[in-house]
C-alpha cells in the first residue's frame, strides 16, 4: 500500500516552558495509506485531536515532521497552503461554523479560495451536495433555516467540494439520531468509493468504527500503543478498558464467553461475525446449522 500522509517522531507540547506545559504527542509515528478507511480512537485528552490537527497544518509540530505524499508539509508556505486543500478536516459539530447567506455559497467557499473558475466551482458544489443528499432547491436556502442534520451535511459538503485526497472527520455523527448516523456514514462511504479518498474518522463509538473502517489506530497519552484491523485491536479488550475505552458490546460478550471456558473467537465485533463464530462452535460439536 502507498503511504499518503505520515508523521515521523511527531511531538507537540502545549504551553512549552511554562508551568502549564503539557505534552500532547510524544514522538508519534503514524501512517495512513492511499484509499484507506481508517478509524482513530482514544479517550478524551489522549492526543487524537492534536494528531489530526497536525495532518493538515492547523498545528505546527514542536518537533518531528508531517509528510503528505512524501514531502514535509511545512517545507514552504505554498506547500502548507496546498496541503490544507488536499487534506480536508471536518471538526466536531461543524454546523456551528456555517456563515454564508446560502447553502450554495457556504459549500462554494473552499473551492473559491482555491482560485477555481465559476464553472468548476459550480460543478464541485453540486457534486458535493449530491454526495451528502442535499437537493438542488436546498442550495438557495439559508443554512440557518435547515435542520441540525442538514446543517451537518452542508458543512461536510463544504470540505468535500475541495475534493481532498484525505478527508478527516472528528466525531462526524456526534449528537445525531440513529437515522442521521446511518445517513452521514453512508455519505462518507459514497465519497470514499467515488474518489478513492483516504478517510480518517475520529470516534468514541466503538460499534460505529468497528463496522466502518479497515484499520484502527489507538491513541493513548500522546502515543500510539497499537493499530491494526478492528478484529486485532478489539482482541486487546482488557488493555482498551484500562485506557478508558470500551469495546463493542458483542466483543464484550465473546470475551466473557471465552473467560468462562468457551472455545470461541473473542475478537468478534459484529452480529454477522458472532453468528459465524457460534456456528463454528456448533459445527465442532456436531450441532450443525440446524441447531441455531
Amino acid at each position: 500500500m502507498e503511504p499518503i500522509i505520515q508523521t515521523e517522531q511527531l511531538s507537540h507540547i502545549y504551553s512549552a516552558n511554562t508551568p502549564f506545559e503539557q505534552t500532547a504527542l510524544d514522538k508519534v509515528d503514524f501512517t495512513a495509506y492511499r484509499g484507506e478507511y481508517l478509524g482513530i480512537i482514544g479517550h478524551t485528552g489522549s492526543g487524537k485531536s492534536t494528531l489530526i490537527q497536525h495532518l493538515n497544518g492547523l498545528l505546527k509540530p514542536t518537533s518531528g515532521r508531517v509528510l503528505f505524499e512524501g514531502k514535509d508539509i511545512w517545507e514552504t508556505k505554498e506547500r502548507i497552503r496546498q496541503t490544507r486543500f488536499q487534506v480536508g478536516l471536518v471538526f466536531q459539530y461543524p454546523e456551528y461554523q456555517l456563515f454564508e447567506e446560502t447553502v450554495y455559497k457556504d459549500i462554494a467557499f473552499g473551492p473559491k479560495n482555491m482560485g477555481l473558475d465559476e464553472k468548476e466551482i459550480d460543478r464541485r458544489v453540486r457534486q458535493a451536495a449530491q454526495f451528502v443528499d442535499l437537493a438542488d432547491q436546498v442550495l438557495e436556502q439559508s443554512p440557518f433555516e435547515l435542520s441540525g442534520g442538514q446543517k451537518r451535511r452542508v458543512a461536510i459538503a463544504g470540505v468535500i467540494a475541495m475534493e481532498p485526497a484525505v478527508l478527516i472527520l472528528d466525531e462526524p455523527t456526534a449528537g445525531l439520531d440513529p437515522v442521521g448516523v446511518e445517513s452521514i456514514l453512508r455519505n462518507i462511504h459514497d465519497y470514499h468509493t467515488a474518489k478513492n479518498a483516504t478517510i480518517l474518522i475520529v470516534s468514541h463509538s466503538m460499534e460505529e468504527v468497528a463496522r466502518t473502517v479497515d484499520r484502527l489506530v489507538v491513541v493513548d497519552n500522546g502515543k500510539i500503543p497499537f493499530s491494526g484491523p478492528p478484529r486485532e485491536v478489539f482482541a486487546h479488550g482488557e488493555e482498551l478498558e484500562r485506557m478508558g475505552l470500551g469495546v463493542p458490546a458483542m466483543t464484550r460478550v465473546f470475551h466473557r464467553l471465552r473467560a468462562l471456558g468457551a472455545e470461541i473467537d473473542p475478537s468478534v465485533y459484529t452480529v454477522e461475525q458472532a453468528k459465524a463464530a457460534v456456528l463454528a462452535v456448533l459445527e465442532r460439536r456436531g450441532g450443525g446449522k440446524g441447531a441455531v
